[in-house]
């Protein structure tokens, strides 16, 4: 399922001088490798301007952690991120800890079955971690659907680049893998907007995500 709530229906597409990401969660759900091969992507693949910065909890596993990806047409000046463009939080931890970062039409996204207490704002629900799971096997992959939900969704870097980051990421026994994973984040990425743009239906959009 993924759900549209407290709001209407909004523009996601990338379009601004600077575009700040932020991708959020608990150590070991390999968020900082998504944050650099998103940045690698923007930067060499697409040829924007782009910078990456992360940052642990106290724990390497289990700790909150975050990455921020900076994009700019322009310089970019000031590589620390501020103003959230994009959050995605994948734990109720990280979700309270940086959703005040948010800008007020900033896109919010999280994990529908670890982010419990739902935010007083509009946000994009979405049950990452059990969709990867069911669809391919294992949990592991929840960063790269991530991954292709954001790019589907924001228009901020080609399919083309992210795939040929991701690939070059990882060994190459795991290619066929991630490719199928960040095309299932396409997919319910496609799904959601076909059903914003149709009805903004929560119930719809629980029907077109749980048949994928």
């Amino acid at each position: 399922m993924a759900t549209a709530k407290n709001g209407s229906k909004k523009k996601t597409s990338f379009s601004e001088d600077r575009y700040e990401i932020r991708l959020s969660g608990s150590g070991g759900q390999g968020l900082i490798t998504a944050g650099v091969i998103l940045a690698e992507a923007v930067s060499v693949g697409d040829g924007k301007n782009a910078v990456h910065t992360q940052s642990y909890g106290p724990e390497a596993r289990g700790g909150r952690t975050r990455c921020d990806v900076i994009v700019s047409k322009g310089d970019i000046y000031f590589p620390e991120a501020t103003k959230l463009d994009l959050l995605l939080s994948l734990t109720q931890e990280s979700a309270d800890a940086y959703s005040p970062l948010l800008k007020n039409d900033g896109l919010f996204i999280i994990d529908s079955d670890y982010v419990t207490q739902k935010p007083e704002r509009l946000f994009i629900e979405v049950p990452f971690t059990k969709k990867t799971r069911e669809k391919l096997g294992s949990a592991v992959a929840t960063n790269v659907v991530c991954l292709g939900f954001i790019t589907q969704l924001t228009n901020i870097v080609t399919k083309k680049s992210i795939e040929k980051f991701l690939v070059e990421r990882f060994p190459e026994r795991f290619e066929k893998s991630n490719l199928k994973a960040i095309n299932f984040g396409y997919e319910m990425a496609r799904k959601y907007n076909r059903s914003n743009a149709s009805c903004g239906s929560e119930e719809l959009l629980e029907t077109e995500i749980d048949r994928l």
